[in-house]
């Protein structure tokens, strides 16, 4: 095979004349003491387990206990997914991440029109309790940790999980998971909401109020940066703009009656990995520091677990590339690692094949084994943060939580994030990022190995997986039979009491948790609520 490349320059060891992160951050050729304020390097470095939490939110942190292992994975029917997840458990997985399909995303049946073509495409087809009892049909979920990706939905999927777990004779306050449950990036950065941000906010502060009485161990909401930096944010605009999501929904807990010390312990965040080490390392040290001092100074929590930022990681997809699929490997293993130096309570690891399809099942085995390396044979979960300290990390640390911080106080000047997200503000400071960054990869500023340099003209085909359209058929056949099977009066009772208390105050969980009990869908339920709230429509922000 011809492995012929790209010209000598491609190939030679010239470098560029400034240095600096996606931040902006700019480098010098040496961090010394002597070349700053010494003080910077002891600022609130502390022990890990102690406030602030800059060196972990556990004393013995992976001494004591690894990360959960997680595989994010979800496909076609519920009983492929279903086999995935087996797979992923025989294989050393200690946590289930579930990836539900566009429609279910958007709260639309299979057999919805707007659907068509994509049911079971990105992600798993749940449309009923019937499709949820197959996805975990055999898994008890009394032992086993899941999340489950789901934001405008996520309130309708926690309770269909309830109701499978009672179903298995497992009690609510015995589940241990997470739902993402994060609208406000929606309307940043990926699109999947379908309600305005006001009764979507409500959705949220219901599921806080539920679990807090009802299933207590259950992380209410993973706030999440992941896709603001997947949609070219920089590394200090993630942290910003992801803790600027949390102070809104906190004060919107507040503003619902909740104390803050009774659903903060439960929140939890979710970021990127990229490919600077160091620079991710800091970000997450950074994000940890100023979580704490802004729970403690500015909502006056004093429960220890408000005050900690707990996240879970997944290496970076944009990063992924088509080109010389197999390297994606080493970018992802250098994102693992950036995840665990900076202590991290979860993690998830792309497969390389991902910049193709989803990912097979060779290819999410081989993602696990990185993990489980890093774990097992690097030495760096031996030590409580390894990297403090150096000179390097504990700048940018500071650098990072300096920014961050910048952009939160504009923030607040506008009247917080829910002003800032109709006024296009975060949007548009996302998209100037991302401009930054594909102009300095056109112009080889920035060097992305196999597409911009040291590229190869011939590449071996790399088996992918493909979603038979049979998939879509048998799901919309399934869907109708049980529309036609079940209790039609009983499935009207639940969804017309559902619409009427959207219209008032109640805690809708309850009655959703009844919807979905009778055998109502997905999309039923959604329906319903468009009905009282309506849908958003997204303001021009170019």
């Amino acid at each position: 095979m011809s492995t012929k490349t790209d010209a000598p320059r491609a190939q030679g060891r010239e470098r560029r004349e400034h240095f600096e992160t996606s931040s902006g951050i700019r480098l010098p050729n040496d961090f010394n003491p002597s070349n700053t304020d010494p003080l910077e390097y002891d600022r609130d470095l502390g022990d890990p387990g102690d406030y602030p939490y800059t060196r972990g939110v556990r004393r013995s942190m992976y001494r004591g206990r690894l990360w959960t292992m997680r595989q994010y994975a979800g496909y076609a029917t519920a009983e492929e997914s279903n086999a995935r997840y087996k797979f992923l458990l025989s294989q050393g997985t200690t946590g289930l991440s579930v990836a539900f399909d566009l429609p279910t995303q958007i709260g639309l049946d299979s057999d919805d029109p707007l659907a068509a073509g994509e049911v079971g495409k990105v992600g798993v087809a749940v449309d009923s309790l019937e499709d949820m009892e197959r996805l975990f049909e055999g898994i008890p979920l009394g032992e086993v940790s899941t999340s489950m990706t789901i934001n405008a939905t996520a309130a309708v999927l926690l309770c269909l999980y309830v109701a499978v777990a009672r179903k298995q004779g497992v009690a609510a306050e015995r589940l241990q998971g997470t739902i993402q449950n994060d609208i406000l990036k929606e309307y940043i950065a990926r699109g999947t909401y379908i309600y305005p941000p006001a009764p979507s906010l409500r959705l949220v502060t219901d599921t806080f109020a539920f679990c807090a009485a009802e299933v207590p161990n259950w992380n209410t909401i993973s706030i999440s940066g992941y896709h603001i930096r997947e949609a070219g944010s920089t590394a200090a605009q993630e942290v910003a703009f992801t803790l600027a999501d949390a102070i809104a929904y906190v004060e919107a807990a507040v503003a619902a009656g909740l104390e803050v010390d009774d659903f903060a312990p439960r929140l939890s965040f979710f970021f990127n990995a990229h490919n600077n080490l160091l620079e991710e390392v800091a970000k997450f040290r950074a994000a940890r520091r100023l979580w704490a001092r802004l729970m403690r100074e500015r909502f006056h929590a004093r429960d220890p677990r408000s005050q900690m930022l707990r996240f879970h990681t997944q290496t970076a997809g944009s990063t992924l590339t088509a080109q010389q699929p197999e390297v994606n490997v080493v970018r992802t293993t250098i994102q693992a690692l950036a995840a665990v130096l900076g202590g991290t309570q979860s993690l998830h690891t792309n497969s390389m094949d991902e910049a193709l399809s989803l990912p097979t099942e060779s290819s999410a085995r081989l993602a696990l084994r990185t993990q489980q390396v890093v774990a097992y044979e690097s030495g760096v979960a031996d030590t409580v943060d390894p990297l403090a300290g150096s000179y390097a990390v504990e700048q940018l640390t500071g650098e990072v939580e300096r920014l961050a911080l910048d952009y939160i106080q504009k923030i607040d000047a506008m009247g917080g994030m829910l002003h800032a997200i109709e006024a296009g503000y975060v949007q548009r400071e996302i998209q100037e990022a991302a401009y930054r960054y594909q102009r300095a990869v056109e112009t080889d500023e920035a060097v992305v190995v196999g597409v911009n340099r040291f590229r190869s003209e011939a590449e071996a085909p790399v088996p992918t997986l493909r979603i038979d359209p049979a998939v879509e058929r048998a799901q919309i056949e399934r869907l109708r039979a049980l529309r036609q099977r079940r209790d039609a009066e009983r499935t009207e009772v639940a969804l017309t009491l559902l619409e009427d208390a959207a219209r008032g105050t109640d805690n809708l969980l309850p009655r959703i948790l009844s919807c979905v009990e009778s055998l109502a869908t997905v999309g039923e339920i959604s329906h319903r609520l468009r009905r009282v709230w309506g849908e958003y429509r997204e303001a021009l922000t170019v």
